[in-house]
């Protein structure tokens, strides 16, 4: 039996370590040279570094409303992995997260529009869990979220109307959302929304028309209606939102015609989007999720077709996007959250 130290707590008998990540094992006595020679192979824990996983839930898949969650590892490319399944199957509900926890609120299930805001913890798999009730029951709104808060803009009721409603949660507890504001720009849904770990923007959208070109913006610290933040390039609805610390790009999505278009916005300055590249088809229904370097974005209908493409950007460049893997399954109208968006950066 190996002997013990400090409080029979360490053993002479260490777990190797498999990885660079924070939460990855190198536990047991180590010599400074076997630590610096794991680290020099980039295998040992480092404070600060993040596992980045992309969460894909819900949707529609052309034959019945999904409870399904899949994930993705965003520092590499491949097909998704099952996580487990939302505790109500829906099309079209909104997403946000912080580096632990991610939620998935709203949607469209058989019997219309359903409040269910469900919880999950990112870096582990399983079942959501039931976290409370938006203040209003409707799809299709869009999430922005920071470490904190997660903030839930516009969306379409059952009876077909749309709102400019603004709601919120603090992210680490349970319980109702809040109201926040009112989205000032139009009552909307279809909107793509983004963050850094201050303002969260909420871009494009319709109501019965063409696409919005407005970008609107709020800080999360305070509570409010939407200030003015910019024009998107071209308007759209369907389209999905993605950020890191820097910059929010909005893929794709309708205006008049199936677009591929991906354009892109400074964050923290305000102003109009420009031109980023395109996606490989015109893309809308499609759920996005962003790490600190790499932007995921697919599912949906591509372009008619319920789709399982997914595809990435490098957010710092400019280009078009590359194929990155496969959903579990095909469907449209489904949200995508991360553990390192840009509002965690």
């Amino acid at each position: 039996m190996p002997k013990r130290y400090l409080g029979n707590i360490i053993t002479d008998t260490p777990t190797e370590p498999a990885g660079s990540y924070a939460n990855d094992a190198a536990s047991g006595v180590w010599s400074l040279a076997e630590a610096n020679a794991y680290t020099a192979a980039g295998l040992w824990p480092i404070a600060g570094n993040v596992l980045e996983r992309a969460v894909f839930g819900g949707g529609f898949d052309a034959s019945s409303h999904s409870n399904v969650m899949d994930y993705f590892s965003i520092a590499t490319t491949g097909n998704a992995t099952d996580f487990g399944n939302l505790t109500l199957a829906r099309e079209y509900p909104a997403s946000g997260s912080s580096s632990t926890r991610g939620v998935f609120a709203g949607g469209r299930d058989s019997g219309g529009c359903v409040n269910t805001i469900d919880y999950m913890t990112i870096l582990s798999t399983g079942n959501a869990s039931d976290f409370g009730d938006l203040t209003s029951s409707r799809k299709g709104a869009s999430g922005m979220s920071n470490a904190t808060r997660a903030v839930f803009s516009a969306g379409e009721l059952t009876s077909g109307s749309k709102v400019n409603i603004l709601d919120y949660i603090t992210i680490a507890t349970t319980g109702n959302a809040l109201d926040f504001g009112d989205l000032t720009y139009a009552s909307t849904t279809a909107t793509a929304g983004g963050s850094n770990s201050t303002r969260g923007v909420v871009a494009g959208g319709e109501n019965g028309g063409a696409g919005y070109v407005d970008i609107n913006y709020i800080t999360f610290a305070s509570t409010g209606n939407t200030s003015d933040f910019g024009d998107l390039t071209q308007g759209t609805k369907f389209g999905a939102g993605m950020s890191n610390a820097t910059r929010t790009i909005v893929v794709g999505g309708y205006d008049g015609g199936y677009l591929n278009v991906i354009q892109f916005f400074t964050t923290a300055t305000l102003g109009n989007s420009s031109d980023f590249g395109d996606a490989s088809a015109q893309w809308l229904y499609l759920g996005a999720a962003a790490g600190a370097t790499r932007g995921l974005y697919g599912g949906g209908e591509n372009p008619t077709t319920t789709t399982n493409s997914v595809e990435y950007v490098t957010i710092a460049t400019t280009g078009n996007g590359t194929d990155f893997g496969d959903l579990t399954v095909a469907r449209y109208e489904l949200p995508a959250l991360s553990n390192n968006h840009g509002g965690l950066q």
